[in-house]
């Protein structure tokens, strides 16, 4: 049999026995995150076989009605591949549930390290910021919005560069089309989003604004405990900009937390450039950043692949066990689901 029939038969008998599952990572709507080490692995494997496991229950994703979302997920990460997204690896399914095996981040979450530190520099935040655009920037040219970027969805790897996470709610949106779905994080929400007018790639960059006024002040720009109230503030009220930023940076701010999506930085017909040609972004070599040339000056405190020290506690005390979930009586929703990452034997196909 050739190498690459038996990789294929590997490939289809795939499923959660062929990883040992060591600690919980991370906990979501539908299920949880595992830090997994691949059983049998390649020794060449720089990853040394760990991997992050990411387990969803069919029954919650039926019942919530978010199929479209969850298969819009696994398609989407089979079409991306950059320096700073957070790739998949593999991707099966049991009658229960849905599995995605993507690379293990372990500096943890970025918005982890800005708590501890309060808030940060301009010059820290530029290079973050400048890592997020590039990676929003490989989505809209094929045709995705992220529509979720928050604090949660970026992690920072073992050399300080941040990685994007977390696809539920991207969609495939061509130029002329628009989406009215209500979705992501109140805080980080568009005002077009918020206001059902129907939104695009413009709405992703709104996000990276409050993303950078956090990262600069501590804090979003448009903050209340009553969600309605807040809907109110982010879709009717001025922010404020604090007085200790530059110039520049207050200029970028306000470019990409402009109300009107038309109006927005990265809404005209070259997109990403208009932000990257931002004089905030002078220093900027963009070639060598998206080579990952350029080397952070904060680097997390890692100590191996395997490193949990950078993930929040009340994660890694849960029991590190994947837990049974009924069947759904339909096994029709995720026909095609099963996915292995390009190889030397196979193609970037579906199995």
């Amino acid at each position: 049999m050739e190498e690459k029939e038996v990789k294929e038969k590997q490939v289809n008998k795939m499923g959660p026995g062929d990883f040992v599952i060591m600690r919980v990572v991370g906990q979501g709507a539908f299920g949880k995150v595992f830090l997994v080490r691949r059983k049998g692995f390649d020794e060449n494997d720089e990853s040394d076989g760990i991997f992050a496991m990411k387990v969803m229950r069919k029954d919650t994703i039926i019942k919530k009605n978010h199929v479209d979302y969850m298969r819009a997920e696994r398609d989407i990460l089979t079409k991306v591949d950059h320096p700073f997204i957070v790739q998949l690896r593999y991707s099966f399914q049991t009658k229960s549930k849905l599995y995605l095996i993507l690379d293990f981040i372990n500096g943890g979450h970025l918005f982890f390290h800005l708590y501890r530190q309060g808030i940060f520099s301009e010059d820290q935040a530029r290079v973050y910021t400048a890592e997020i655009v590039s990676a929003v920037s490989h989505l809209h040219e094929r045709g995705i919005v992220h529509r979720d970027l928050k604090p949660e969805n970026i992690l920072m790897d073992s050399d300080g560069h941040v990685m994007l996470t977390d696809f539920g709610m991207a969609k495939e949106i061509d130029e002329s089309s628009r989406s009215n779905s209500m979705c992501g994080t109140t805080e980080y929400m568009a005002p077009e989003i918020l206001q059902s007018k129907g939104h695009n790639k413009d709405a992703d960059w709104w996000s990276v604004g409050v993303l950078l006024y956090e990262m600069l002040t501590g804090q979003p720009p448009y903050t209340h405990a009553n969600r309605q109230k807040l809907q109110q503030k982010i879709t009717k009220e001025k922010f404020k900009l604090p007085p200790f930023l530059t110039s520049e940076a207050h200029s970028l701010l306000k470019a990409l937390l402009q109300k009107e999506p038309g109006r927005r930085l990265g809404s005209g017909p070259t997109g990403a450039d208009e932000i990257k040609k931002h004089k905030w972004f002078k220093s900027v070599n963009w070639k060598k950043l998206d080579e990952r040339e350029f080397k952070p000056k904060f680097k997390p405190d890692v100590t191996g692949t395997d490193c949990t020290a950078n993930f929040d506690q009340c994660w890694l005390a849960m029991p590190a066990d994947d837990s049974p979930a009924p069947t759904p009586t339909s096994g029709e929703h995720f026909h095609g689901y099963t996915y292995v990452a390009p190889n030397p034997w196979l193609s970037n196909e579906s199995l």
